[in-house]
């Protein structure tokens, strides 16, 4: 959406391997970690490695990836009519220098009902993401509101991101085309 030509890596980390209490900074060591990770193995020559991570939180608990589908279904019960956070790690490493950031959203659902829950859970849309939800898909019709920023909901932040490529490369965006 930024014009940008990338190539997506997916870096070698162990994510549980990241301590950290408080959720926001959790998922900014993790973006730090990734993006570490892949420079480590590549450096390539003027080219920014982006490093992102996406955790929902409800309650100070961290909500990942369902493992299961009962899993899926139960994490909706407990999103279902609150209000939930939604943090976005972010870390650009360029010319070796790392510019990081955390970009937070509170995310409010309405009340689901176990029908809803189901099909959205047999969809198989949730499987893959933080919270059991995507913002982006069908769950769209599951939030009331949200306070801050949509794309940092759907997982890259695009506005934060175009401001640290910015301060990190000394350059506009349309610059790197």
């Amino acid at each position: 959406m930024l014009g940008l030509n990338v190539l997506p890596i997916v870096p070698n980390v162990d994510e549980s391997a990241v301590e950290e209490s408080i959720p926001a900074n959790l998922a900014e060591k993790r973006a730090k970690m990734k993006a570490k990770a892949v420079w480590g193995e590549t450096h390539p020559e003027g080219c920014p490695i982006i490093g992102a991570d996406t955790l929902v939180e409800l309650n100070w608990e961290i909500l990942g990836k369902p493992r299961s589908v009962a899993e899926a279904k139960e994490m909706l019960r407990r999103l279902s009519g609150k209000k939930h956070y939604v943090h976005t790690g972010l870390s650009v490493i360029y010319s070796g220098t790392e510019t990081s950031t955390v970009v937070s959203s509170a995310v409010y659902f309405r009340e689901l009902t176990d029908r809803e829950i189901d099909e959205y859970v047999m969809s198989g849309e949730p499987m893959d993401k933080a919270g059991g939800y995507g913002i982006q898909g069908r769950a769209g019709a599951f939030v009331e509101k949200i306070e801050g920023d949509f794309f940092a909901v759907m997982g890259l932040p695009l506005c934060r991101l175009s401001t640290l490529l910015r301060e990190s490369m000394g350059l506009e965006l349309t610059d790197l085309k």
